[in-house]
């Protein structure tokens, strides 16, 4: 089932008209949380995401898009599913009709959730994707509907047998992995891009900037990374909220430790 603007449907009902905005111009936005026993992870930092995204982009939000009916319209949807948990999908789209100048900025939303289905690998080779850059603006930060570049790039992942590409920016800097941000590991120094490389303002980003300031012997830097500062990195790792930290074991010719990012790992179990 899934909950469209309050409406709970079968999956396969059709529920985009051709006018639909998110389909014909990528306006849109959505954040996908975890939910375990009926609790969402992080609900905070992935509704004020939400909250300041919408403001970013002019539309209007409504006045009882409030915490709790963002939090309730995620559970009744898991629950409707018979699910305790799951992965759960919130898309936000300005209403249909107007070519690129909408006839408003009011929205409507969708909701969907899938079996949470995510074990981390052992194994995990990255490489980069060359093909097309994202930019380093503050628009590429916000998680809006338009991916095409890193649907392109799971192509290229697929293709080439790896788990995962870097994408890199118009400076030919190292900006976030397909599906999540990036870590590197120097000793005791841990280094991520800035926000102004053009990564999204991940929640779990935030989270592992929170913990590694809490531990004395470890330091975190938000600089430039240059594609030659993975090959000589101790350990690179990728965050998001479904999957956690996902060790790099492999990049190119260099192989990588994992002693940092366990380490991580279990701070933030703790935290969860």
């Amino acid at each position: 089932m899934i909950n469209l603007k309050g409406i709970f449907l079968n999956e396969s009902s059709e529920v985009l008209t051709s006018s639909n905005r998110a389909f014909k111009y990528g306006d849109a936005l959505f954040e996908t949380l975890k939910v375990e026993k009926l609790r969402i992870f992080f609900l905070e930092d992935h509704y004020f995401r939400l909250m300041a995204s919408m403001r970013m982009l002019r539309m209007e939000i409504p006045l009882h898009f409030t915490m709790e009916f963002f939090e309730k319209s995620v559970i009744d949807t898991v629950k409707k599913n018979n699910f305790e948990s799951g992965r759960v999908r919130f898309t936000v789209f300005r209403k249909d009709d107007g070519q690129y100048a909408p006839i408003t900025n009011q929205v409507d939303y969708l909701v969907e959730v899938s079996p949470l289905i995510h074990n981390v690998k052992e194994h995990y080779k990255i490489d980069l994707f060359k093909d097309y850059y994202l930019n380093s603006s503050f628009l590429s930060t916000i998680k809006t509907t338009n991916k095409i570049i890193n649907v392109l790039a799971s192509i290229f992942a697929s293709e080439n047998e790896l788990d995962n590409c870097i994408l890199l920016n118009e400076k030919k800097n190292v900006v976030e992995a397909i599906n999540g941000n990036i870590f590197i590991v120097y000793g005791n120094v841990i280094k991520t891009p800035p926000i102004t490389e053009g990564c999204i303002k991940g929640v779990l980003r935030k989270k592992i900037i929170e913990i590694v300031s809490k531990i004395d012997y470890l330091s975190l830097e938000e600089i430039e990374i240059s594609v030659f500062d993975l090959q000589k990195a101790d350990e690179v790792f990728i965050t998001n909220v479904i999957m956690g930290i996902q060790p790099v074991s492999s990049y190119k010719k260099s192989n990588y430790i994992t002693k940092v990012s366990n380490e991580l790992n279990l701070k933030l179990k703790e935290l969860i």
